[in-house]
């Protein structure tokens, strides 16, 4: 399987690479791609050593061309390079990793084209779930979900005419249990320490916010085809039971790990076989507790704006996802306090009427509205 990896240099592209290097009878490296860290991606492509290679944030030039031409891959520039790989025919497989609405339009090229799409961009869902599911139907595109909490629901999911409902589990981050009065202190630092996962800064932020698991509300809305009131969250602090699926007789079923990326990644990668991940098997009997919770709803309000978003639908997921856009790069670059973010986006939302959101066109169109109205609600919040 020839295998492109968007956003290479970040945990998910390091993730995927550890899987498909101690399978490489099975997996090949096809493209590795970067927004701009060139020095890191040139490492993985002397690894790696795949055809192609793609800085889609970086001007053309000739320098860096030689550099990459030497480690054996032929570099390209800009986002229209990523569409190019992906829809190339010789590419079996796509793993969509690029954080935020960058990632939209090469998760489109990639479902158009007919590949196997292993989503971890859960932005694309959110921004535009009817296209790109609409796409994947028209082109026969396998979607598979790697966030690890749609993994375990895919990984439980049957029939889905007996399923009552789906329950998506979230540690609850860094401040689950931190005094309200001290959330308006906290530092970046603070709010991308997760107690669990390695991740990304924007992506840990959103889990300290909770919004992340909203995203993963709209994304699950979409993959599984299910309504907002059959989708449920719960605080599962120890982050080992990563999804359930409740039936209609009562039973119950899900999905457990340690919290590696590198599961979810190997079995969206053999689907349908299984393969080893290189995760550290799970002990039960070391295990003391597991325990569960509803979320407090004042404490993490980012997640009731995601569900009063999905049940508005339209263009409202994709101001959602804009506006958080915005305000978590403000408090991440020391422009806004952290229980700002939640009030940046709601008032974004509440200033944006909810529009079609069935084209590209009318989805980049409210992107960009959002980001705006996002921007200027974190002046006046700075100026305040």
């Amino acid at each position: 399987m020839n295998l492109a990896i968007l956003g290479a240099t970040g945990s998910i592209g390091a993730s995927t690479l550890d899987v498909a290097a101690a399978h490489r009878g099975r997996f090949r490296v096809f493209a590795l791609t970067a927004h701009a860290s060139a020095d890191a991606l040139l490492e993985l492509c002397r690894t790696h050593r795949p055809r192609y290679a793609v800085l889609s944030g970086v001007a053309e030039n000739a320098s860096l061309e030689r550099k990459f031409k030497e480690a054996g891959s032929e570099l390209l520039f800009g986002r229209a390079a990523l569409e190019r790989v992906v829809s190339d025919s010789a590419c079996d497989a796509v793993m969509a990793g690029i954080v935020g609405a960058a990632g939209l339009a090469s998760t489109l090229a990639a479902a158009r084209a007919g590949k196997r799409v292993l989503l971890a961009n859960k932005e694309a869902l959110v921004m535009a779930g009817a296209l790109v599911m609409g796409l994947a139907r028209e082109s026969g595109a396998e979607l598979l979900p790697v966030d690890s909490e749609h993994n375990a629901v895919f990984q439980c999911f049957s029939d889905r005419r007996t399923v009552l409902k789906i329950i998506l589990t979230a540690s609850g981050g860094p401040f689950r249990s931190l005094p309200p009065e001290e959330l308006g202190a906290v530092t970046p630092d603070q709010a991308c320490a997760h107690p669990n996962w390695v991740m990304g800064r924007k992506i840990s932020v959103d889990s300290a916010t909770m919004m992340n698991k909203g995203l993963e509300v709209i994304e699950a809305r979409w993959l599984f085809d299910l309504a907002p009131e059959r989708i449920e969250v719960l605080i599962h602090p120890q982050s080992i039971v990563h999804s359930l699926v409740e039936y209609v007789d009562g039973s119950v079923i899900a999905q457990l790990s340690n919290p590696d990326m590198r599961v979810p990644i190997a079995h969206a990668l053999a689907y349908p076989d299984r393969i080893a991940s290189g995760a550290r098997p799970l002990d039960l009997a070391a295990m003391k507790n597991l325990s569960f919770e509803r979320p407090d709803h004042e404490r993490f309000p980012c997640l009731d704006l995601a569900f009063s978003a999905l049940r508005a639908g339209g263009s409202a997921p994709t101001v959602l996802n804009a506006a958080n856009e915005i305000a978590v790069e403000a408090f991440l670059a020391g422009r806004l306090p952290f229980t700002s973010i939640a009030r940046v986006i709601d008032e974004t939302l509440a200033s944006i009427p909810v529009s079609d959101g069935s084209s590209l066109e009318a989805v980049m169109h409210a992107d960009a509205a959002a980001r705006r109205k996002a921007g200027e609600r974190v002046l006046l919040g700075q100026a305040a």
